[in-house]
């Protein structure tokens, strides 16, 4: 089971109204718990490599914004509880605008709207433009434009207020 499948997991679980979920297969074990839209807490357990993954969404209001407690968190990731970190969904070259000769999709400051482009990340000659899931104001600029990023790597930091 990949992180996709595991994260859309979560959001059926949290929208079903199931206070718990367990799934337990030869290789793995996950355990989603869930408290009326206070905290969901997920344990993925990987049988195979005895690697245990936690991840704490915490929600608020209808915003989630995930901590990893098996990753170390920057400083940036913490200035504010509110702060959305929109993460890289891919693997690949991280561009702030469209083509050299044009502006940048999102600038710090700018307030973006759900569904608005906020950057591309090109990945094996294909060019993926990563939409926000969220409304809200740029509140930092994480990746450095033609730099190369890794799936998961913090690229923004989002204010929904």
């Amino acid at each position: 089971m990949n992180i996709k499948e595991i994260q859309n997991l979560i959001k059926f679980v949290s929208k079903s109204g199931v206070e718990e979920v367990k799934i337990e297969r030869e290789d793995f074990k996950i355990t989603i718990k869930t408290k009326q839209n206070i905290t969901k807490q997920v344990l993925v357990e990987d049988l195979t490599s005895s690697n245990i993954i936690t991840t704490q969404p915490v929600v608020s209001g209808q915003q989630e914004i995930v901590q990893e407690t098996s990753s170390t968190k920057s400083s940036e990731e913490l200035e504010n509880e509110n702060h959305i970190v929109v993460k890289s969904p891919i693997i690949g070259t991280f561009y702030r605008k469209p083509s050299p000769d044009k502006s940048s999709f999102v600038e710090v400051g700018k307030t973006i709207s759900e569904g608005d482009v906020l950057c591309v990340i090109e990945a094996m000659k294909l060019f993926n433009e990563i939409e926000s899931e969220f409304s809200g104001k740029i509140v930092k600029i994480l990746a450095e434009d033609q730099s190369p990023v890794e799936f998961d790597q913090p690229l923004f930091i989002i204010d929904p207020s």
